[in-house]
């Protein structure tokens, strides 16, 4: 809308652009030549608004004929689950002929593994595990015990998964995941659950063992043991395909209940079991060849069973009426075939959780959780490792929070037990450790957008830190032993909280590239930032080994060091900050590369109607700005830093070569880890192929018109590397 001018009211009114009132002093304006500008400047993902159109508003709009949002698309054929009982959509049992029975009671198996890995991604448990009409009502499936115990078993493990989603607080990332609807997910002999699953094992077993024996001994068997159904021929196959879905579900139930086990206890154990449920998942997988009906053939891309048939007592709009809180949704169930990979990928980021060496030091666990979350795992193996990490307000369950911060500050094990861990100042750091180490363990979306919140907090908290140890330090003036402490204490806890704030900082950019929010024009910016912020991560993790040596000096004076051998410590440069050094030089290396670019070629600039490059600047860094990290940081420190940079400059001083020797020299001191190896190689890929991307636009000349350059992530998740091609 605009407002109306002189202009306006000397309009002809009949003319067929004239203006269309629409309330006082307002007109409809002509948009195209805003749409036609927007059209050429957005790119993929970028959204333009008015101000009175916010980005919420816009995720609150009901899509017509959208079919997870718009709940008049699809309402199901029954309006009760009796109604749906009545009418024969889940009868007991499934069939009089026992084969029959038998092949259906596997779709139905099949089919709640596919509704199980659908719920795990998000969509509402009343609509996929629980449209099952026999969930619904599970007492009628008593006289099915093959059916009852499998069911019993589905819904205890429903249990289990919501108990450990709720209790790490990650379901804020999908509010759907555990609200029960007002479902039973408890009832009377759930705790004998594995009871009745063994007991059927079991009688599959004999019958098996059975049909397998030879003709003489089977005459014997059959007397004692009744078939699993009328069909010698499929007898066996039958027992396999339902003993592997059985042992499935009982392994993977103790996976579940072993990892819950207080302080970690439980997670040898639970190793076992994953590689169990791996097991028996792979002939599951295999019984595929002997369960699939001739009608379907081999293709079951889109089918949830086994065999290609639809199951039997199924109806996914049955509780449509229950998601009260959301719009219904018409959703799609994930495949059988794509169910089985959900749970191997599952099950195998279980494992990587359960072979953590629960190490105490933070810097490790957060190297250990980042490392884990390039797997993109999903919310119940992110919310297992969360619930590892804290237990009670502790550390693995067992190490104060206080402790954890002693020793991430390098500090000596005996001021673990100081007074000043009482300190409500000192208690809020601990809260706000407990709180990054739940944050890390979220999806990357969520976790970059609380990791820029709680910037700000950590920032503050160095300040009342700070306020709170000179008032200690002034009270303890009266005792020299006691302030000494208190004092190396202080010092040592400061420099650990702003690295710890500059590590927050450089996680939120890094998350940024991951999550692709920064376009090829703003790499510069971006690079320029990150790599100051790095290079303070570095000044204070310094800082700290300085402070560690001093305190090492003062044990060696006591011991009689040599003075060799403290001269020997001093220069000693850990190789974890030797890796640092890596990042910081591709950093650099990447901002005057792209800076030189746009200097010399005129390319990878911000230009456009709307945001300039100064806006872009305040919105990308604006909880950085805001916390002040790094103090008198600006866009106008970054325009003067990259203004002169040029190729000739960047030949000369070339920061990938750098980030290469290093990269090399480092080899030996992480030869025994090969998560630090991998990252090792990813660097000297980088630092190659850039090195090269930049000897050619040297050697062919900046300023050949047909030399095209673009930025891609081939190598590194956050670094790019420069691809030179001649158009």
């Amino acid at each position: 809308m605009a407002e109306a001018g002189s202009e306006v009211d000397g309009c002809d009114n009949h003319s067929p652009t004239a203006s269309i009132s629409s309330g006082e002093n307002t007109v409809w304006a002509d948009v195209s030549p805003l749409l036609i500008a927007a059209c050429k400047d957005l790119q993929d993902g970028e959204l333009i608004h008015g101000e009175n159109f916010s980005l919420f508003a816009a995720m609150s709009a009901l899509e017509i004929m959208d079919p997870k949002m718009d709940s008049g698309v699809d309402n199901g054929r029954y309006y009760s689950v009796d109604e749906a009982i009545e009418n024969g959509a889940a009868p007991v049992p499934i069939s009089f002929d026992k084969t029959i029975d038998v092949q259906c009671t596997i779709d139905i198996m099949d089919h709640l593994l596919s509704c199980e890995a659908t719920w795990h991604k998000g969509h509402s448990l009343a609509q996929t595990i629980f449209s099952c009409i026999y969930l619904l009502r599970l007492d009628r499936t008593l006289a099915h015990p093959l059916l009852h115990s499998y069911c019993r078993i589905i819904r205890s493990t429903c249990n289990a998964v919501i108990s450990v989603v709720s209790d790490a607080r990650t379901h804020e990332e999908e509010d759907l995941f555990t609200m029960a609807y007002g479902l039973t997910l408890t009832g009377d002999g759930d705790d004998k659950c594995l009871s009745l699953l063994n007991a059927i094992e079991e009688t599959l077993s004999r019958q098996l063992r059975a049909c397998k024996a030879p003709s003489s001994k089977r005459r014997v068997l059959e007397g004692n043991i009744e078939p699993l159904q009328n069909n010698l021929a499929l007898e066996e196959g039958l027992c396999k395909a339902l003993l592997c879905r059985l042992r499935f579900r009982k392994h993977f139930y103790h996976v579940l209940i072993s990892m819950r086990r207080p302080q970690g206890r439980g997670l040898e154990l639970a190793r076992k079991h994953i590689s169990s449920c791996l097991l028996e998942l792979e002939r599951i997988r295999k019984s595929w060849e002997f369960l699939r009906d001739k009608v379907f053939g081999d293709n079951i891309e889109d089918r949830t069973t086994a065999s290609g048939r639809q199951p039997i007592g199924f109806d996914p709009n049955l509780n449509l009426r229950l998601s009260a809180p959301t719009p219904p949704r018409s959703i799609k169930t994930l495949s059988w075939i794509k169910a089985i990979e959900y749970f191997e990928k599952l099950l195998n980021d279980l494992d990587i959780i359960c072979s953590f060496s629960m190490d105490p030091l933070v810097e490790n666990i957060l190297w250990f959780v980042v490392q884990f979350q390039k797997s993109q795992p999903d919310l119940v193996a992110r919310s297992h490792l969360q619930l590892l990490l804290i237990q009670d307000a502790k550390l693995y369950g067992r190490d104060s929070i206080f402790a954890v911060i002693c020793r991430a500050a390098a500090l000596p094990e005996v001021t673990k037990d100081h007074d000043i861990q009482k300190d409500e100042v000192v208690m809020q750091l601990g809260g706000l450790l407990i709180n990054l180490l739940k944050i890390v363990c979220t999806n990357i979306a969520w976790q970059r957008r609380k990791l820029g919140k709680i910037l700000h907090d950590w920032r503050v908290i160095h300040m009342q830190l700070e306020f709170t140890f000179k008032k200690v330090l002034a009270e303890m003036s009266s005792f020299p032993s006691e302030e000494n402490v208190c004092m190396r204490l202080a010092k040592h806890i400061l420099i650990w909280v702003e690295e710890q704030t500059y590590w927050i900082a450089s996680r939120f950019l890094i998350l940024g590239f991951e999550l692709e929010l920064y376009s090829p024009s703003e790499y510069c910016m971006v690079y320029w930032y990150l790599y100051v912020i790095l290079i303070k991560l570095a000044e204070k993790i310094h800082l700290k080994v300085v402070a560690a040596n001093d305190i090492s000096k003062r044990k060696g004076k006591k011991k009689r060091d040599s003075s060799m051998e403290l001269r020997q410590k001093d220069y000693q440069i850990p190789p974890t900050d030797s890796l640092l050094q890596c990042h910081i030089c591709l950093a650099e290396g990447l901002t005057m590369m792209l800076a030189s670019l746009r200097n010399e070629r005129k390319v990878f600039q911000c230009l456009g109607p709307f945001n300039t490059e100064d806006e872009r600047f305040s919105q990308h860094f604006e909880l950085l700005q805001k916390a002040w990290l790094p103090e008198y940081t600006t866009y106008f420190t970054f325009r003067e830093y990259t203004s002169r940079a040029s190729f000739s400059t960047l030949i000369m001083y070339n920061r990938f070569k750098d980030a290469q020797r290093i990269a090399k020299e480092l080899k030996d001191s992480f030869e025994n880890d090969p998560e630090k190896m991998d990252e090792l190689k990813r660097i000297e890929q980088v630092a190659e192929h850039n090195s090269i991307a930049l000897n050619l636009i040297c050697r062919v000349g900046v300023i050949d018109p047909s030399l095209k350059v673009s930025f891609e992530f081939s190598h590194h998740p956050y670094f790019a590397v420069a691809v030179v091609k001649r158009s």
